[in-house]
C-alpha cells in the first residue's frame, strides 16, 4: 500500500488540485451567475480532448486490433474515474451486442463503490495487482487505466500488474506528468485545467474523461463493423425502444417502409445486419448471415464481396419521413 503522505506532498503540484482563479468568488454569486461560470469552464474540456485525438486513435487502433484476437478491453479506476469505466463497459453489450466479458471494468472497493464513496480504497495498491491479477490477464488484452490525478495507487498496481502480464496498457489521466502516464505504454491526458471547486475532479476531469471512454469504446466498435454507416445495426433490442431503434435502422438503410423493415428483422431473427445485407443483395437470410460471418460482421466488406457498391450519401429527407414512424417515443436513451 502507498501511504497518503507522499500523493499530500505532490498535491499542490496537480493541475487538478489547483485553485481556479475564474472561481474564487463564486459561492457569492446568483444561481445563474454560477452555472455560467461552469459552462464556461465546461466549453475548456472538448478543446483538451482534441489536442490528444492522436493518441486517442493509436489507443483504438490497439484495441481493435486485440479485440479481433480474442481479447478484452478492461477498464480500472477508483472514485469518479472507476464509476465512469463501469459505465462504458455496461454500455457496451445493449448499443454494440458485445459479447460477455469482451468489456470489463474494476473499480477500488468493488461494486459497493458504484452507489456510496469508498475512497479509502484508492489507496491500496495491492488491491490493484490482486484485483488485475483475478482477471488472469495477457497479451491479448487492453487495460484502460482512469485516474483524474494519474497518481491513484489502485491504478498503478493494476495498471503494473497488467503490463507485467504483456498486456497493453492505456493510461488516462488529466495531470502530465504523472506516474500514470510514465508506467503505461500510451498516455491520454487532456488537461482541462483547474476545477470550478478546487479538486473536484467529477466536473471538467470527469466529463474528458467520458469523453476519452466514448470514443475509445465507440471508434473501436465501429471498426470492428459494429454500425452501417452511422446506424446502430447490431443492437441487441430486448425492449420496445430498441426493437424500434432496430426497425429504423433497416429502413433508413435499406428504403424500406417501417412494416417492410419490421416484417424483414422478424424474418431474420432480430439481426438488423442480416436484414440490411438481405434487402440490398436480394439473398435470403441464411445466405445474408452467411457472408456477414465470413466478412466478420462487417456489412460494407459483405456488400462489396456481393457486388453491392453503395456510395456514402447523406440521407434524404423523404427517407427520413419513410422511417420516421418507427422511432420510439418514451423515456430513456
Amino acid at each position: 500500500m502507498i501511504h497518503d503522505s507522499r500523493f499530500e506532498i505532490r498535491n499542490s503540484q496537480l493541475i487538478t488540485e489547483e485553485v481556479n482563479p475564474a472561481t474564487v468568488a463564486i459561492d457569492t454569486l446568483l444561481a445563474r451567475q454560477i452555472v455560467e461560470l461552469i459552462n464556461a469552464e465546461d466549453a475548456k474540456v472538448a478543446p483538451a480532448v482534441a489536442v490528444e485525438l492522436d493518441a486517442i486513435a493509436a489507443a483504438v487502433e490497439a484495441i481493435v486490433e486485440r479485440l479481433e484476437r480474442g481479447g478484452r478491453l478492461i477498464y480500472v479506476g477508483a472514485g469518479t474515474s472507476g464509476r465512469l469505466g463501469i459505465l462504458d463497459a455496461a454500455e457496451c453489450p445493449p448499443t454494440f451486442n458485445t459479447p460477455p466479458g469482451q468489456v470489463v471494468a474494476l473499480v477500488a472497493g468493488g461494486l459497493d463503490a458504484m452507489t456510496r464513496s469508498v475512497e479509502e480504497a484508492e489507496d491500496n495498491e495491492g488491491q490493484g495487482r490482486a484485483d488485475v491479477a483475478g482477471l488472469d490477464v495477457g497479451p491479448d488484452d487492453v487495460m484502460v487505466g482512469i485516474s483524474a490525478s494519474g497518481h491513484t495507487p489502485y491504478v498503478l498496481g493494476a495498471v503494473a500488474e497488467a503490463r507485467a502480464q504483456g498486456a497493453f496498457t492505456i493510461g488516462l489521466s488529466c495531470n502530465r506528468p504523472s506516474p500514470l502516464g510514465r508506467a503505461v505504454d500510451l498516455e491520454i491526458a487532456p488537461l482541462v485545467g483547474p476545477e470550478v471547486i478546487a479538486g473536484s475532479t467529477r466536473m471538467k476531469a470527469g466529463t474528458a474523461q467520458k469523453m476519452v471512454l466514448n470514443m475509445l469504446s465507440t471508434a473501436s466498435m465501429i471498426l470492428l463493423g459494429k454500425t452501417y454507416a452511422n446506424l446502430m445495426v447490431d443492437v441487441v433490442a430486448t425492449n420496445a425502444k430498441l426493437r424500434a431503434r432496430a426497425t429504423r435502422a433497416v429502413a433508413l438503410a435499406t428504403g424500406l417502409g417501417q412494416e417492410e423493415a419490421r416484417a424483414l428483422l422478424e424474418r431474420c431473427d432480430g439481426e438488423a445486419r442480416t436484414a440490411i445485407v438481405a434487402s440490398l443483395t436480394g439473398a435470403s437470410p441464411e445466405e445474408a448471415c452467411r457472408w456477414l460471418a465470413l466478412a466478420r460482421g462487417r456489412v460494407h466488406q459483405a456488400l462489396r464481396v456481393l457486388g453491392v457498391h453503395l456510395p456514402t450519401r447523406e440521407v434524404s429527407s423523404a427517407e427520413e419521413g419513410k422511417a420516421a414512424a418507427c422511432t420510439y417515443s418514451g423515456a430513456g436513451d
